[in-house]
């Protein structure tokens, strides 16, 4: 009995102690039951052990002085705390074991300053200031050099810098050269990988040089004794506003945001009605996944100038308003809607270009101050149909012109625009049709005027600035038959300075073309054009000309771009096109029974972006 009580006290005594034991270390729940526990060295001791270091890897790129204070240092040799969560180091990897040549991509690749291809704080790879402020600046020049034939107006004896000569239409010949420096500026808040930014400050300075060369005598100005060409520059604050998110739609990111400056915008998928830089009042934003956007803009534009085609800060007296939304994925996946409307207010003003050619109201008819109010009725889609990519376009202009200067009377706008483009990619091939409608007037002494017309455009269209009907402003007695970058022969005395004109032929157009994607560097675009005018009465009203044909001629263009880089930091774009006259274009230009011969543009544009 005695033995038994001794032994019970023995295993008491051991249980007691282990348990004992096991409280001293925590938690308890790490200690196993046949492990004996740790020793716990002396509090001095563990003061004396050095925190565990880990070499630190350099962020790639080039990051900057980082704009985060540290808040937490190192305690333990478990945790490391780093606070700039944009700047943690990646080991250093030669994957290819070739020692990093300059011709090889590598990943985890170190940057400079003055490295735009690798990430840089100054493109808005990492935070300037927190966590959460980037800054964004690109410097870039975009150089055109272009020559062309266009019908050149002269008048024999006085004007023309060939004496005695008696035609109407002299030396087509033209050269320009244009060139702009720009200065992007972009600070923001806000991780735009994911979700939309939160405020954002944007500046943008151009400076532009530009240089004009004709053969006759005054296309530079109304006053002969200039010669025949001209060299301008223009400095302008082309772009600045300042934009804050107001609200947040949904938890998808859906947002809604208002933008308050000199912005760009383009109203529709391709440029048919607007496409300007120009102040204004935009509130924006997306709803539902962004499968659904909206635009409400309030335009007071500025006026151009005459040779730069940039902003000045003089008061334009117009406005513009536009209201858009866009719904994608609508019926077929892949195809996106747009129901659009534009309105366009432009008061009755007297101006001259910089170069002292009256631009408003339009130098024909009884040139006389009036007022435009048109509004704009817009259906437009792009995308694609299962394998066939298709763009459409389709605008009703309403309202009231004052008094127009062709028809000397005040007119009700009535006028229709339509558009289709066709395409299907087989391969590195695309094969494209297309076609273009803007009803003309038949009768411009009535008070109806059904000659469609836009506010700004500059559409992407049956070639774009590769077409010569669509790239080159064609000049015709005071007015120009059509605008430089748009399709409508609108009979206005500037795109960036004269009103609206919708006494005006109207266009039919008809459109085949192929791009070809012969690397991933270099694209060709080939187009065919056939042209007629809608209907011929205003051109007669214009000229007291009678018989005058519809059909205008084929413009036929090739041009390549070029990205040497795979990026847009390098541009080459090179074309060139032809007008082959029609019977209506020869009636226009007869030049006093002498041969209307085809006319030929060329151009070459770079573009350089850092």
């Amino acid at each position: 009995m005695m033995r038994r009580n001794a032994a019970y006290g023995i295993m008491v005594s051991m249980v007691l102690g282990a348990t004992a034991a096991r409280a001293q270390v925590q938690p308890p729940v790490l200690n196993r039951p046949l492990e004996s526990p740790p020793t716990t060295a002396p509090a001095a001791t563990q003061a004396a052990q050095p925190l565990l270091q880990t070499p630190r890897d350099p962020p790639l790129g080039f990051t900057g002085p980082s704009g985060v204070l540290p808040r937490d240092s190192q305690e333990t040799s478990d945790f490391v705390p780093i606070e700039d969560r944009w700047r943690i180091g990646l080991p250093e990897w030669d994957r290819y074991t070739k020692d990093h040549p300059l011709a090889v991509d590598y990943p985890y690749m170190l940057g400079h300053w003055w490295d735009p291809y690798n990430q840089n704080v100054l493109k808005g790879d990492f935070p300037i200031v927190g966590q959460h402020t980037f800054v964004e600046i690109t410097a870039a020049t975009n150089i055109l050099i272009e020559g062309r034939e266009l019908p050149t107006a002269t008048t024999p004896f006085e004007s023309t810098s060939r004496p005695h000569s008696y035609d109407f239409f002299g030396n087509p010949s033209q050269f320009v050269y244009n060139q702009n420096f720009r200065l992007d500026m972009n600070l923001f808040h806000g991780d735009a990988a994911f979700k939309p930014i939160d405020w954002q400050i944007h500046l943008t300075p151009i400076f532009n040089i530009n240089n004009f060369a004709a053969n006759e005598l005054a296309q530079v100005n109304p006053d002969v004794l200039n010669g025949t060409s001209r060299i301008r520059t223009w400095v302008s604050l082309e772009e600045y506003f300042v934009e804050g998110k107001l609200a947040d739609l949904s938890p998808d990111y859906d947002f809604m945001s208002l933008r308050v400056g000199s912005q760009p915008f383009v109203s529709d998928f391709r440029g048919f009605i607007f496409s300007d830089t120009n102040r204004a009042v935009r509130l924006f934003g997306t709803y539902l996944s962004n499968r659904e956007q909206f635009n409400i803009l309030a335009f007071d534009m500025q006026e151009k100038d005459t040779n730069s085609g940039l902003n000045t800060f003089q008061m334009r007296h117009q406005n513009v308003f536009i209201a858009n939304y866009y719904c994608q994925d609508f019926i077929f996946p892949g195809y996106t809607t747009q129901f659009s409307i534009h309105y366009n207010h432009d008061r009755p003003t007297f101006d001259f270009d910089k170069n002292g050619f009256l631009v408003r109201p339009d130098p024909v008819g009884i040139f006389t101050p009036h007022q435009v109010d048109a509004v704009y009725l817009g259906w437009t889609g792009d995308g694609h149909i299962d394998r066939y990519n298709i763009t459409h376009a389709f605008y009703w202009a309403l309202g009231r012109d004052s008094d127009n200067p062709l028809a000397g009377q005040s007119q009700e706008i009535n006028a229709q625009m339509a558009a289709l483009e066709l395409s299907y990619d087989r391969d590195w091939m695309r094969f494209r049709t297309s076609g273009f409608y803007a009803s003309g007037d038949s009768n411009p002494t009535n008070r109806h005027a059904t000659g469609f017309d836009t506010i700004f455009d500059n559409p992407n269209f049956a070639g774009g600035e590769f077409s010569f009907w669509q790239r080159e402003a064609i000049h015709l007695v005071g007015v120009n038959l059509k605008q430089a970058g748009s399709l409508v022969p609108d009979l206005r005395s500037s795109k960036t300075q004269g009103q609206s004109n919708f006494v005006n032929p109207g266009l039919w157009l008809a459109n085949a073309g192929v791009d070809f994607e012969i690397t991933p560097k270099l694209r060709m675009i080939n187009n065919c054009n056939f042209l007629w005018f809608d209907q011929v009465a205003p051109l007669q009203e214009l000229l007291f000309q009678k018989n005058i044909r519809n059909y205008i001629g084929v413009d036929l263009s090739t041009g390549f771009e070029y990205r040497p880089l795979l990026s847009n930091n390098v541009i080459l774009r090179a074309g060139v096109s032809s007008l082959i006259p029609g019977g209506g274009f020869k009636d226009l230009y007869n030049n006093l029974g002498q041969p209307v011969d085809p006319l030929v543009a060329g151009f070459m544009e770079m573009e350089f972006r850092y």
